[in-house]
């Protein structure tokens, strides 16, 4: 008897989703709720478990199949030492099976598909996969490698080699994944939406600067978690937020939807793309909880283990080019959110103090913002009260 492997629920206003990778092939044993697949949503990345001890027999969604909630991704032949074909009639034990059809039973879709692409003989492909398994890898190497053995063409050519279509020395194409697709039409629709303006300030660092210093060890011997910058400016903008309430707001049809609850979006970049863990009731949250919910997010999204309630419902996005080197930007707006502070490099520059040139580490914040429901006058307001509780923590601590 087989188990389907079934795609599961993805969410809200999520409907279909992409394979993007098999753990297990066809044949291979599997224990209950093992990981044998990833899916690939508009916003998060999905593990799906097997839902019952057995063998692959079959399956019918390959890698960069798109697939709905609820769609059979494959079958597993309950208990071990399942046939992984058993549709197929049985070989004598003493007929002799060819090397090509047994090697090609062993291929994924995905890497069967670009054997057949370019008309590949899979018993030449060297596996390093389990069991000398074939993986995608192999493949593209044994076609790099084809192609840079070749003879030059007549003519002082390139090089490549025709038979192996979309493989150059010089350039490679890959397909968007369904995330990289999402984050772009995100970006482009608040552009073509919101009337998006950006205002800058600077920030001198040096209070924070001495209060980790002085503070730091203690802080991580008795919460048992690092203390970093983004709880500062967590805090520092909830701050902001209740006393400019534009800036947490968002448009909602014809109506201004004014939040008295503080969800902070804090942008993570991860091999996949970039996606916006959200910490939720920040205003509530002390410095040693919201570092802790920052590090474990950050943690399970470089990893593509959130799950989409995490990472929706933000009402307001904080984003720190600044750990890439960037010294000034200006941030897009992540829709339905009017407003987005962008953090950026700490760097010494020389600045008049009480009348005095001093080297100090300062930081260049930006806001970009919704003019369509916050004015220049709030925004401004906004990043200057940022700017004050970031120059003077201890007001934040005192409540004032």
């Amino acid at each position: 008897m087989a188990t389907e492997i079934r795609v599961p629920a993805l969410g809200e206003s999520v409907t279909e989703a992409t394979v993007a990778r098999w753990f297990k092939g066809i044949g291979e044993p599997v224990a209950r709720d093992e990981i044998i697949c990833e899916l690939e949503t508009d916003k998060v990345a999905l593990e799906v478990p097997a839902p019952a001890a057995g063998t692959i027999e079959a399956i019918d969604a390959g890698e960069g199949d798109t697939v709905e909630a609820g769609a059979v991704l494959g079958r597993i032949a309950e208990g071990a030492g399942a046939p992984a074909e058993p549709s197929a009639p049985a070989t004598p034990a003493t007929a002799p099976v060819p090397a090509l059809a047994k090697a090609d039973a062993l291929l994924s879709p995905a890497v069967r598909r670009l054997v057949e692409e370019h008309g590949l003989d899979p018993t030449a492909i060297t596996g390093t996969g389990k069991d000398g398994r074939i993986l995608k890898g192999d493949v593209l190497a044994f076609i790099e490698n084809s192609s840079a053995a070749a003879p030059p063409t007549p003519g002082g050519g390139s090089g490549v080699v025709a038979s192996a279509p979309g493989v150059s020395e010089r350039e490679r194409r890959v397909p968007m994944t369904r995330l990289r697709r999402r984050i772009a039409e995100h970006l482009k629709d608040a552009q073509n939406t919101a009337a998006i303006l950006t205002t800058f300030n600077e920030a001198d660092m040096g209070a924070i600067i001495a209060l980790r210093a002085a503070h730091r060890d203690d802080f991580e011997r008795k919460h048992r978690v690092r203390l970093g910058f983004m709880s500062f400016f967590v805090k520092a903008c909830t701050v902001a937020l209740k006393e400019i309430p534009e800036v947490n707001a968002e448009i909602e049809n014809d109506d201004l939807v004014y939040k008295n609850y503080y969800d902070i979006g804090v942008a993570v970049g991860t091999p996949q793309g970039l996606v916006v863990p959200v910490v939720r009731d920040a205003d509530r949250l002390g410095f040693s909880e919201i570092e802790r919910t920052i590090g474990d997010l950050g943690r399970r999204a470089r990893d593509g283990k959130l799950r989409l309630d995490e990472i929706t419902g933000g009402t307001f996005t904080i984003t720190n080019g600044g750990v890439y080197g960037s010294l000034l930007s200006t941030p897009i707006l992540n829709p339905p959110q009017s407003g987005i502070l962008g953090m950026h490099k700490i760097q010494e520059r020389a600045m008049v103090v009480n009348g005095t040139v001093e080297a100090r580490p300062m930081m260049y914040l930006a806001l970009s913002y919704d003019h369509r429901i916050i004015d220049g006058r709030e925004a401004v307001t906004f990043l200057v009260r940022v700017k004050e509780c970031l120059e003077n923590p201890q007001r934040m601590l005192l409540d004032l």
